[in-house]
Parts: structure tokens; C-alpha cells; sequence
């Protein structure tokens, strides 16, 4: 199984939602391949709308414990990947645990 990992969190909603489009937009596209992806931004953002927070501080637990259960970690390469704290610290449990990293440009281009 695929962890499908991406920057979410954004002072501007409509950056936000630019994001959680395209994380889903990519988990389909690894479904349609035939990949079993687990996308935490198409996970969690329609799940916090019953109330939870958004932040990487609360689903830090989830996710990461998805993390420990997967193959490799694909990185969508969206603008603000290396800032994001989310993205940063899954990057550095895949590296401990010698999880594979590959690189997803949002065009469909994959680098590992």
C-alpha cells in the first residue's frame, strides 16, 4: 500500500481546497493504476468536518500509524511540500523506518 503524502495547510481556503483536490485527484489516479494509495488530505479533511480539527497536530497520531503500515510514502510535489511541517516529519518516520520515498511532480511525473 501507497501512503500518499501532501501539504495541506494554508492561511487561504481556497488553497486549501486546491490541495485537497489534488491529493484526491492523485489517489485516483494510483486506484485507476491499480495502487492501493491511503491519502491522509482525502482521509481526514471530509472526516473533520464533523467537528475535528484540521491540524497536523491532531492527526499527526493517525497518520503516522498509517505510515508504519505501508510500503512507501509518494510524495505529491505541490507547491509548499518543503515547508510543510505534515510532509516533513512523515519524509523523516519513512526514512527511519527505511520506508521507500518516491517523488510525484502534480503533472504525473514520478522520480524516486
Amino acid at each position: 500500500m501507497i501512503y500518499l503524502c501532501s501539504p495541506y495547510s494554508d492561511p487561504d481556503a481556497t488553497v486549501r481546497q486546491q490541495r485537497f483536490e489534488a491529493a484526491c485527484r492523485a489517489a485516483a489516479a494510483l486506484l485507476r493504476a491499480g495502487i492501493p494509495v491511503f491519502s491522509p488530505i482525502a482521509h481526514s479533511v471530509p472526516i473533520a468536518r464533523y467537528g475535528l480539527p484540521t491540524t497536523w497536530q491532531f492527526w499527526r497520531w493517525v497518520d503516522l500509524e498509517y505510515l508504519r503500515h505501508c510500503d512507501a510514502l509518494v510524495v505529491l510535489r505541490l507547491p509548499g511540500w518543503e515547508q510543510s511541517i505534515g510532509v516533513q516529519a512523515e519524509l523523516a518516520l519513512a526514512r527511519a523506518q527505511r520506508i521507500p520515498v518516491i517523488e510525484l511532480d502534480p503533472t504525473g511525473d514520478w522520480q524516486s
